[in-house]
């Protein structure tokens, strides 16, 4: 699978742009603020219909415009299917698959995986645990369109179970009208639980040995699931927590207190680990995800590398660029500031390869394999 062609319209510092992609590895060069990773939120647009950086489309929309339109070419499996991308202020998103429009984006979510290493992603650490279970969703949602769905329900029926903690605080039937939401919401709960399990267990492995290989380090690191329902019984928890619930007017316990614990040497990353310990436990968790969703789908998702070179100097850097070469991953994407040392490295890799020159103007040049086109 890789993404053939692109065009943006309106699209956050983009009026019009068009762009043809290699197979294998294609670069964005230039000053910061030009549009380098606005062209990788493209890419995540049409393969997850939503923005890596944020919840509102609005957002996305070039300023003084009222809409945005993205189009893309995606091969796989020898045949190629066109998405269409569209979203005007005040109204719905529109996706579409080769002319037909998606009921429910949700039926997107996964065909065309993708995967997406950032800056952004120290909020994995730094942040709350509402983040690392976006981590999770993410990740199981583009391979397994069950879980999405379970996911979606269960929220609809914790929004309605807390409106009646709110709106009905110490009516004598509140507990018979949460046992109802509780009954719709144990088996949502326990499918979600299975899958998060499972996807950490699954995950340890390829995390540990990423991690090893991007740092060069032999401390111990471990991501470890941490959930309420680990306890045996659910519908117990539930009856547990009611009297607390309907005190504190929210509910307490279940799926959406989930949350991963990251150590380094047993300790927690967000206080111990240094900064390069902590972008390299970043990299290797995104690399991690790589390679089991490869795994499950039978083929690698795009990786997108956003300003690696902040994480890491440039020495490291080649490393990882020489390991996303292997045969082991598909179609790469990356965002540098250095033309000639971007260049070089992919040079030594000796993989194909497409260069994109940004400027204040948009695209100011291509190279394909170290000749202008």
């Amino acid at each position: 699978m890789h993404l053939k062609h692109i065009e943006l319209t309106n699209f956050k510092n983009y009026e019009s742009v068009a762009l043809d992609f290699s197979p294998r590895f294609n670069c964005f060069v230039g000053n910061n603020g030009v549009g380098k990773t606005n062209i990788l939120d493209a890419i995540h647009y049409l393969s997850l219909t939503k923005s890596f950086f944020n919840n509102s489309d609005t957002l996305g929309i070039r300023h003084g415009e009222d809409y945005f339109i993205l189009k893309g070419e995606f091969e796989k499996e020898g045949e190629t299917d066109e998405l269409h991308c569209a979203f005007q202020k005040q109204k719905s998103k529109v996706f579409k698959r080769n002319g037909k429009e998606y009921q429910k984006l949700s039926d997107h979510v996964g065909s065309y995986p993708v995967v997406m290493v950032s800056p952004a992603d120290s909020t994995l650490i730094i942040e709350g645990g509402e983040e690392r279970r976006r981590f999770l969703n993410m990740i199981i949602s583009q391979y397994d369109p069950q879980y999405l769905d379970a996911h979606v329900r269960y929220n609809k029926v914790l929004m309605q179970r807390n409106k009646v903690l709110r709106e009905n605080p110490g009516r004598y039937d509140t507990g018979s009208m949460l046992e109802l939401y509780d009954d719709q919401m144990i088996p949502l709960a326990e499918l979600i639980y299975e899958a998060r399990k499972e996807l950490t267990e699954n995950l340890r492995p390829l995390f540990s040995d990423f991690y090893a290989r991007i740092s060069n380090s032999a401390e111990s690191v471990s991501i470890r699931y941490r959930s309420h329902l680990s306890e045996p019984d659910y519908h117990t928890l539930l009856a547990r927590s009611r009297e607390r619930d309907m005190e504190l007017q929210y509910t307490t316990t279940g799926i959406h207190r989930d949350d991963l614990v990251f150590e380094i040497d047993g300790h927690p990353v967000k206080t111990t680990g240094s900064q390069g310990q902590q972008k390299s436990f970043l990299v290797a968790l995104k690399f991690a995800k790589f390679g089991y969703i490869s795994r499950r789908n039978g083929f690698p998702p795009a990786l997108l590398l956003d300003d690696i070179f902040d994480k890491f100097d440039e020495k490291r850097v080649e490393e990882i660029i020489s390991l996303v070469g292997s045969d082991d991953f598909g179609q790469v994407f990356i965002t540098d500031t250095h033309k000639e040392r971007i260049h070089r490295i992919l040079d030594k890799t000796g993989v194909d390869f497409r260069l994109y020159m940004i400027g204040k103007n948009g695209i100011e040049e291509e190279i394909s394999n170290g000749k202008e086109v």
